[in-house]
C-alpha cells in the first residue's frame, strides 16, 4: 500500500515538471490527462522510453493501444516496467497516431556523436 500511494505521487510530481510545451496542441491535454509525462518526454529518456524510440519500434497504432493497456516489459529491458494504463480507444488512438507520426521526422534529424 505504501509502495503504490509512494509511486502515485511520484509519478504526479514528475507530471508536474514534466515539459508539455514539447508535445502538440491536440496530444498535450491527452498526455496529461494520463500522466503520460511522469515518465515519457518527447526525444529523450525519462523514466521510459522517449516517443521517438518508441516510434523507431515501428508498432501499429493498434500495437501501441494494446501496449498501453498491457505493457511488455520485456520489449524495453533496462527501463523500469510501465503500469498498465486504463485509456479509452480514441484517446489512445491519437496518442499512437502522434507517437508513430514522429519517427518520420526523426529520419530527418542528423544523430549526433
Amino acid at each position: 500500500m505504501k509502495k503504490t500511494i509512494f509511486s502515485a505521487l511520484l509519478l504526479a510530481g514528475l507530471a508536474i515538471n514534466a515539459k508539455a510545451q514539447d508535445f502538440p496542441e491536440d496530444i498535450k491535454p491527452l498526455v496529461t490527462k494520463y500522466a503520460c509525462t511522469a515518465c515519457h518526454k518527447v526525444d529523450a529518456r525519462l523514466v521510459g522510453p522517449a516517443y521517438t524510440d518508441v516510434a523507431k519500434k515501428k508498432y501499429t497504432n493498434e500495437k501501441i493501444v494494446e501496449l498501453i493497456g498491457a505493457p511488455k516489459p520485456s520489449n524495453w529491458p533496462g527501463y523500469p516496467p510501465m503500469a498498465a494504463l486504463k485509456v479509452p480507444k480514441e484517446d489512445a488512438m491519437k496518442i499512437a497516431g502522434w507517437i508513430n507520426s514522429l519517427a518520420a521526422k526523426s529520419k530527418g534529424k542528423a544523430k549526433k556523436s
